[in-house]
This record gives C-alpha cells, sequence and structure tokens, in this order.
C-alpha cells in the first residue's frame, strides 16, 4: 500500500479493483489488501522495567548484574541522558502516546485525580497511542504485564473499556491493572477478563515468568500465521516495584553483598560509572542528605535486616533481567531478528524510597498507619521476598540506587526522579556495536522515532477525532553518531509541584514536596528555592549556580511557565490527602455513596475501590446457597487476601467467618451447625464499636436466623485490605485464612445470591481526615 494517505487512520478502504458483471461469469472478484506498513518496516521489543534507579543495573555502573541488558548494550547503544517523569503512571502515558504527560490528561495518578482535564487521568481520543498507530498501519500488537494508564474507576467488569489497553489499540493485553500486584497471587486480566494463574506458588509460580512465557507464545505464534507481518510488543513487568518478589535461590545469591552499607555501595557504583564512561570524567558524586541514616549508626540487628531487604531486591531486578534475556533470546532466534528494534528501558522513574526509613515486610499494615517493628521484621528474615511476605527496602537503598544523582521516584525536579538508563538495539539500523549516547531525550521521543523507522507518519486524525500533534521528536539520527546534533533542546518536567526545566544545557529546578511526606501540602509555589545547575559541564546536579546567576534563574522560571502553559500543565497542586478524598467518577456511574448492594454468582476479581466498603462501620452480609449435595465445601465470599481480610466459608460441613487483622490477629468463627443440605440463609452480622478508626467489633454468624456462633475481635482494618480483590465462590490471589489453600473453589453448592448492607460511617471530621491519610499512604506506593 504505497501511496496510500496513513494520515487518517484507520485507512480508508480500498477501491474494488475487480469487474461486477450481471452474474459471475462476466464478473471478476478482487479481495481488498489488507493495511500493512511500508515494506522493511521493522518488529519492535519494548521492555519497561518499574522503579530502577539510574544507579542499580551493572550495565550503567550499578551493583545488581543484568547480563541480558549488557549483551543488549553490547550490540547496540547505552542512553546516558534519557528521561522519564519521575512517577509511573504519567511515565507511561507519556512512553505509548508520545506526549507530555500533562498533554494526554496523566498529570499524575488516577487515585489522586481531580476533575481538571490534565489530571482526570482519562486519556483521551486525540492521543492516539502507538498500539493504535501501529495497529491501523498493519502491525500486530501486544501489551504484557503492568498497565497503570487506565483510571481506577472503570478497571472492573462495568467497564468502560475504551481505556484497557485492547480499547487503546493491542490487539492483545495480558496483566495487571494497578500501581502494582502480588508476583505469586497476581491479580489478572487476560484482554478484560479476569483470569487466574494455571499454577500455585508451591508448584513454582511466579508472574515473571508467567508472562515471560506469554510473550514469546504471542511472538512466535504471531510469526507463524503471518510471518511477513511486523510485531509491536510492550513487555512492562511489575519488577522492580515493590512488593520485591524474589524466589529463593535469587536473592540467596546476594547473601553479605550489601553489608558494607548504602554509603559504600553508592560510592563504588560511582567508580564503576567513571570507569565505565557512563558518566563523565569530570562528575562529582552528590552528598548524602539528612534524610538518609549514617549506616555506621545503625544497630546490628538494622544492619543485618536492611543488607537483607537489598540483598531480596537485588535478586528480584536480577531474576528481572534474566526473564528480559529469555526474552529477547527467542526475539533473536527469529528469522527477521536483524530487523528487530529491541527498547529496554530501566526504570519508569527512580529507585523508589516509599519503604521508609527501616523496610517493611508488610507493606499493607505500615500503609494502614501499623509500623512494623525492627524486631518483627527480623522474624520474618528467612522469608523476606517470599509468598507470605510485601517486602520494600528502606529508603537509603533508595538514594543508594540513584548514584550519582540527587533525590529519589517522585521527586521530578532532579535527576534522581527523572533520569533512567536505556538501551537501544537495532542490528538492521544501527552499526555503532556498544556505544554510548549522551544526548538529552525523553519518553516522549520513542514513539516518533518507532514511527520514523517504520516509515509512518503521526496521524492528524484516528477515528474521526484530530490529534493532538507529537511532544516528541525522533531520536533515530544518534544511531548513526555519537556526535549527532542535540534532538531535544528543551523540556519541563512536573510531578506534585516537583518541577524543573531543561534548556539546550541548562536546568532549573525547584523542589516542593517530599515523598514520604505527600500528607504535607506546603503551597505558596512562590517561596520555593529554585537552583541552576548547567549540566553540559555538571552531569550530577552537583553545583547549584543560582546565586551567581539569579538573572539566568529569572529567565529559566520564564520558559518554564511557558512551557506550563503550552502543555497544560496548571493548575500546581501539591495536596495529597485532599486530592485522594476528592470524590472520583463511580463504577458505572453508580452512587458513590451507597449502602446496598447485591451480588450473584460468578462475580470475581472486583477491585477493592469497587467493592463494599465495610471498614468503620457496622454491616451485614446474607447469603442465599443451595446445598444441593449436602456436602457443601468451599469458599462463599472473600474480601482482601494474605495482608488482611475477610472470609465466609464452609469448611468440614460447618460455615465459618474468618477476620484477617494483618496476620497479627485472626478472628475465626466456626458455626455450631453443620450447613443443611438444600437452601439456607447464612448471614453475618458485624456489630462495629465504633468511636473512631479501626476499632474493635463483634460478629454474629446466623443460619436461617438462628445464631451458630460469635466473636470478637479488638481491631479492624481502617484503611485498605490490600492489593487483592473482591469475589464471590472462590478466595482469588493470596489466602485471607490460613486454614485452607487458594482458591479453595465451592463445590457441591450454588450461591443464588448475596446482599451486603452497610450502616452509616459516623466518623468526625479529624477521623474522616485520619482516614483518608492512610488511604493516601497506600495508594502513594502503589505508583
Amino acid at each position: 500500500m504505497p501511496d496510500i494517505d496513513r494520515t487518517h487512520l484507520p485507512l480508508p478502504e480500498p477501491a474494488f479493483t475487480g469487474k461486477i458483471g450481471k452474474t459471475y461469469q462476466e464478473s471478476e472478484s478482487a479481495w481488498p489488501p489488507l493495511p500493512a506498513p511500508s515494506t522493511g518496516a521493522p518488529n519492535v521489543l519494548l521492555i519497561l522495567l518499574d522503579d530502577v534507579g539510574f544507579g542499580q543495573a551493572s550495565t550503567f555502573g550499578g551493583p545488581v548484574p543484568t547480563p541480558a541488558l549488557d549483551r543488549l548494550a553490547a550490540e547496540g547503544l547505552r542512553y546516558t541522558r534519557f528521561h522519564t517523569t519521575a512517577i509511573c503512571g504519567p511515565s507511561r502515558a507519556a512512553l505509548i502516546t508520545g506526549r507530555n504527560h500533562h498533554n494526554c490528561g496523566t498529570g499524575f495518578l488516577s487515585e489522586w485525580a481531580t476533575g481538571f482535564p490534565s489530571y482526570n487521568n482519562m486519556m483521551p481520543q486525540s492521543t492516539a497511542t502507538v498500539g493504535r498507530i501501529l495497529k491501523d498501519n498493519g502491525y500486530a500488537t501486544s501489551w504484557f504485564g503492568k498497565n497503570h494508564n487506565t483510571p481506577d474507576w472503570e478497571s472492573s467488569v462495568a467497564g468502560p473499556f475504551d481505556r484497557w489497553p485492547t480499547g487503546m489499540g493491542f490487539d492483545y493485553f495480558y496483566g495487571f491493572i494497578a500501581g502494582e500486584t502480588h508476583q505469586y497471587y497476581p491479580v489478572l486480566f487476560e484482554n478484560t477478563v479476569a483470569v487466574e494463574p494455571d499454577r500455585s506458588p508451591e508448584e513454582g509460580y511466579h508472574f515473571m515468568e508467567d508472562m515471560t512465557d506469554r510473550a514469546i507464545n504471542w511472538i512466535r505464534y504471531s510469526k507463524s500465521v503471518a510471518p511477513d507481518k511486523p510485531y509491536f510488543c510492550y513487555f512492562a513487568p511489575g519488577a522492580a516495584h515493590a512488593p520485591h518478589h524474589a524466589p529463593a535461590e535469587w536473592r540467596d545469591k546476594f547473601k553479605g553483598e550489601f553489608d558494607h552499607g548504602w554509603e559504600k555501595v553508592r560510592a563504588e557504583t560511582y567508580q564503576r560509572q567513571l570507569d565505565k564512561g557512563i558518566i563523565p570524567p569530570a562528575t562529582a558524586l552528590t552528598p548524602k542528605p539528612d534524610w538518609v541514616q549514617d549506616w555506621d549508626g545503625l544497630s546490628a540487628d538494622e544492619k543485618k535486616l536492611f543488607a537483607r531487604f537489598m540483598e531480596n531486591f537485588a535478586g528480584y531486578l536480577a531474576y528481572a533481567d534474566d526473564e528480559c534475556g529469555r526474552l529477547i533470546d527467542a526475539v533473536q532466534a527469529m528469522p527477521d531478528a536483524d530487523n528487530t528494534i529491541i527498547l529496554y528501558i530501566v526504570g519508569d522513574n527512580g529507585a523508589s524510597s516509599e519503604g521508609g526509613m527501616t523496610g517493611t515486610v508488610n507493606e499493607v499494615m505500615n500503609l494502614n498507619g501499623i509500623p512494623s517493628s525492627i524486631a518483627d521484621n527480623l522474624e520474618a528474615y528467612d522469608k523476606i521476598g517470599g509468598r507470605d511476605t510485601e517486602p520494600h527496602y528502606p529508603l537509603g537503598w533508595a538514594w543508594c540506587g540513584n548514584a550519582p544523582f540527587q533525590w529519589v521516584k517522585q521527586v521530578a525536579s532532579h535527576f534522581g526522579g527523572s533520569r533512567n538508563p536505556m538501551v537501544i538495539s537495532w542490528p538492521k539500523g544501527i552499526t555503532d556495536k556498544g556505544g554510548i549516547r549522551p544526548q538529552f531525550c525523553h519518553l516522549i521521543d520513542i514513539v516518533p522515532t518507532l514511527l520514523d523507522a517504520a516509515g509512518i507518519p503521526a496521524p492528524s486524525h484516528v477515528n474521526g477525532v484530530t490529534q493532538k500533534p507529537m511532544d516528541g521528536v525522533s531520536i533515530r539520527s544518534t544511531f548513526a553518531a555519537a556526535d549527532a546534533h542535540a534532538v531535544r533542546e528543551r523540556q519541563y518536567f512536573e510531578v506534585f509541584s516537583n518541577r524543573a526545566i531543561y534548556d539546550r544545557g541548562w536546568i532549573a529546578c525547584a523542589q516542593h514536596t517530599l515523598p514520604w511526606r505527600q500528607d504535607f501540602a506546603p503551597g505558596h509555589w512562590e517561596k520555593d528555592k529554585w537552583e541552576l545547575y548547567h549540566i553540559d559541564e555538571d552531569f550530577s546536579e552537583a553545583n547549584d549556580l543560582a546565586a551567581q546567576h539569579p538573572e539566568k534563574v529569572e529567565a529559566m522560571k520564564r520558559i518554564f511557565d511557558e512551557e506550563a502553559e503550552k502543555y497544560h500543565v496548571y493548575p500546581l497542586d501539591d495536596r495529597g490527602a485532599g486530592r485522594l478524598a476528592e470524590p472520583k467518577p463511580s463504577p458505572g456511574g453508580a452512587d458513590p455513596n451507597r449502602t446496598e448492594f447485591t451480588y450473584y454468582e460468578g462475580a470475581a476479581r472486583l477491585p477493592e475501590t469497587a467493592a463494599p466498603n465495610t471498614k468503620n462501620r457496622s454491616h451485614s452480609i446474607r447469603i442465599e446457597i443451595d446445598n444441593f449435595s449436602g456436602t457443601a465445601e468451599g469458599v462463599l465470599l472473600a474480601a482482601g487476601g494474605g495482608s488482611a481480610g475477610y472470609a465466609l466459608y464452609v469448611q468440614d460441613g460447618n460455615p465459618v467467618y474468618h477476620y484477617n487483622f494483618f496476620e497479627k490477629t485472626r478472628l475465626n468463627v466456626v458455626s455450631s451447625k453443620p450447613l443443611p443440605k438444600g437452601k439456607s440463609l447464612l448471614e453475618l452480622a458485624f456489630a462495629y464499636d465504633g468511636g473512631g478508626l479501626g476499632k474493635g467489633g463483634e460478629a454474629i454468624l446466623l443460619l436461617d436466623g438462628e445464631e451458630v456462633g460469635r466473636g470478637r475481635i479488638e481491631r479492624t482494618v481502617a484503611g485498605r485490605f490490600g492489593i487483592d480483590t473482591f469475589g464471590l465462590g472462590a478466595d482469588s490471589g493470596s489466602p485471607v485464612s490460613d486454614a485452607y489453600k487458594p482458591p479453595f473453589p465451592l463445590k457441591g453448592a450454588r450461591i443464588g445470591r448475596v446482599d451486603i448492607k452497610l450502616a452509616p460511617r459516623n466518623l468526625s471530621q479529624s477521623e474522616e481526615d485520619e482516614l483518608q491519610e492512610r488511604y493516601l499512604a497506600f495508594a502513594q506506593h502503589i505508583e
């Protein structure tokens, strides 16, 4: 289709080239050609890791061996001045659209969404994704792994599905829709349907391996059926975002490797970066800030625990790289491997400080305001990284992992938040094997580069909708020469009012909020202290020149304002709890304040945010059940998972109510009578004590109106159960109760309906504020 107009998608229907007569004998048939790209359009494999700092992977001087990335870099190019937005969802939106994150409605995350167009997280049809553009030009397209670009309120069975991957132009999706998932018990979707892993963790299941298998199979099958059709595969592991789930054999590889502490590990990384030519010879290592503890000042137990957290993270990252290597090997074994572009982007932002000062083995408990002690964490020392833990390392390792830069993930004002490594390989198009590229570039430049390589123009219209121009530019010119002219001379950054402006070798920046204190909204943006760095000479932003060049600072601030207006950054908003508390659209337009819910058999994998919120209030759950076999066994209803939650199930013939308070306290109310054969009504009535958040209550179990069990729990979950879901007929994911193995599906019985009624919450304003802070802490962590 050489002469077709590709600026309007879908491509126009081709004219019929045959002949139509009165009968078939007088006619000539002619099939319309299918959409196809230009001859020689390359395959594309786009790999994006999660929460990995500039100084963590060995390919860029880090302490974690990444041999797959090493091999790819030896065959292609390393980019040392590549940039992200400094936060997950916005980075991913910029990557797949080629537009700045505010310009495609993703100024921050859906948990913090507000009704302003740049912050509503509803990616507009005017910013079509690379999946849509390539699919409509004849590519096969797929997405594996993390999707944090579907709004929270659109992630249930009620849809709508136009902002799911399959609605954004990807033929196939297999992964999770959230900021993170449990790697042993993931919340999975295939296209738009919830699915479950084919094995248990005890049988060796890990999502990283699963998604790699799926991606390999999809690529091979696509090429087997249509060998001349190019593919685009977006491969986005949950690694190395928390929970850091490393298989035992991988985390044990690093025993003792980090006992000397984060200051020394960071210094060693810096030296390797110099030796490898990753950073210029004159680069300074920025000093340790006061918010990072002195390793030598820690106790022996703290050092032991904190080193183990880092060993586990290193195992997780190394394992992820190994699986990426398995995928790359499969791609390079294909007949058209020479015409395959592989991009390996090492992180969607800098290393994460969200583990706090001490790290944790139960992130959900910590994020609900219940800290775990060093002693508690040490009890789980040998299990860290396993299926019964949800670990995150202390923030000292995040600072260490962003060497040689200042700051961490979320802090878009500085390169510790926004500079990430990238490697590109393309045997047919890159001849400088093992080269380094110093040009300043950004995620938004990836889509234009791929379109340039494929000979496809950025469309002006998609499905009748006028498209916003691409904000990125092609970096293909850098493939041929290390000294290629700068492709990007200006770029703004903004996340949570942390902001910066790059312009022709200079950057001005203003740090405004703290990743671990997003309950703190300082306001008064005009009082922010602006720093100034000449990064052509100061790679690591170590020498602040603001005092020497105040006129330059003012000029740069004016440029930031111009770019902010152009790309719709305003209004700036530094509120954490306030934005989180702002009402969001409800699933399917439902009343957000509803107190009565009815579900039927088959309801499964409903996100916690879309399920009945039974916390901090009295409530009742009534289940109509037909024990047609007389031997019913299994889960009737489960909400939450191994971190926290509740479940109603039948075991050994008796109904049971189980409440899991962060695995610290478990309440079991077992019916004194068995579930009778035939139809019956099982009810759980929970009488909440009131008087604040997370208080206790009485659980009463009734069978056909008769009390058959009662129990009391002194504390309940105030904020969130975690990353697991709500469903009937099975306990999908990690198990709420330790009395059964998941999913413990209901057998020998049918659920008629489930009715849940919630009493008014009756919280004071201060209690509501506290509750929002707990929700904030959880949402902040799952970016």
